[in-house]
């Protein structure tokens, strides 16, 4: 693996590297997703999952006045799975189907290959390179493990001050951690609130408060909203959560450079504070459990299991369980709706 930069990185360019480097990153030449793969997102482990998103979308669709052309933008679609089950789902619904715009964003040229030929070969779907360049219909994104998957940078608290973590590659086999003192203040300027106050630990991705400024400006100027859906925590208090994974355990993040998927728990408490620079936005927030259920989604798997033989009907609610029990996935992945503050919109979010 040639690196021609500098042999030492700061965290979010390794990672950018580590992930996305045209020849060598992680993302850039395999389907990480599936049993064969090194994880499992929730529109493989069961297609309620998807169904529900679709459902989902209808109920706020008719929250921004059903309007006649709209975007249907998914960041980051995996192997494609989430959005054919969703336009199979949205056919039985014609108003909205037929008003629909499918388009998906993906930063790896290998996966919209994959979902070029696969998943979405026979679907119109159009792959947008760059999200500002969308038309002017209401867009409704969706964000289903996408975030984690951005390069972050890590600040610590030291007695000197903050410093900031970079990697020294000088040997890749050999990678280690090193550390330089930073202006947090700097930092802080750019972008526009006090990410330091309270903490000893900061742990951020500059890459995603990019993607939320264009999302946001989005939903202002043309109406919309987005649904996240990840992994991650909400309290302010914010901690060190960088890992690696490969074949479905956790690895070392400098060891496997370009075979593993580096990965972290995001801060909602952060992205709150950042959507709130918007007057006219807000944020609402569930946990994946309360969301879904909330959603129908016990009541879905109910109905399909009617007429299928026991052993498919334990596997589908062994499925649900790992999407909604708290000790799975229930509680340890949130759910995020960005949208404008006139819009009153709580459907899946009641609970909170």
């Amino acid at each position: 693996m040639k690196i021609n930069k500098s042999t030492s990185l700061p965290l979010d360019k390794f990672i950018e590297f580590a992930l996305y480097d045209k020849d060598s990153g992680y993302y850039m030449k395999k389907d990480p997703f599936g049993e064969e793969g090194d994880f499992i997102t929730a529109p493989n482990i069961t297609r309620l999952f998807s169904e529900i998103i679709a459902i989902w979308i209808i109920t706020f669709w008719k929250s921004i006045g059903s309007p006649k052309k709209f975007n249907l933008l998914e960041l980051g679609a995996g192997n494609g799975e989430m959005m054919k089950v969703i336009i199979t789902t949205l056919k039985n619904f014609p108003e909205c189907f037929n008003n629909c715009n499918f388009q998906i964003h993906e930063k790896s040229t290998f996966l919209t290959k994959q979902q070029q030929q696969h998943n979405l070969k026979l679907e119109n779907v159009i792959w947008v390179d760059d999200i500002k360049k969308v038309n002017s219909y209401p867009t409704i994104f969706l964000a289903n493990e996408f975030f984690d998957a951005l390069p972050i940078k890590q600040f610590f608290k030291k007695n000197e001050g903050w410093v900031e973590r970079f990697v020294d590659l000088k040997e890749i086999d050999k990678a280690q951690f090193k550390e330089q003192l930073t202006d947090i203040k700097k930092i802080e300027k750019k972008l526009n609130f006090e990410i330091s106050k309270d903490q000893n630990i900061i742990e951020y991705s500059p890459t995603s408060f990019e993607y939320l400024k264009d999302i946001c400006d989005i939903i202002k100027k043309n109406n919309g909203g987005i649904l996240i859906i990840d992994y991650g925590y909400l309290n302010a208090k914010m901690h060190e959560t960088l890992q690696a994974v490969n074949k479905h355990k956790y690895s070392n993040v400098l060891e496997d450079i370009g075979e593993s998927d580096i990965t972290y728990n995001i801060n909602f408490d952060i992205f709150k504070k950042y959507i709130n620079q918007f007057d006219d936005l807000n944020s609402v927030f569930s946990n994946q459990k309360k969301f879904l259920t909330s959603m129908g989604i016990v009541q879905r798997a109910e109905i399909v299991s009617e007429n299928i033989p026991f052993s498919k009907k334990s596997d589908l609610f062994y499925r649900l369980r790992r999407l909604i029990d708290e000790k799975q996935m229930g509680e340890l992945f949130k759910v995020m709706l960005i949208k404008k503050k006139s819009n009153k919109f709580k459907t899946g979010f009641e609970d909170v």
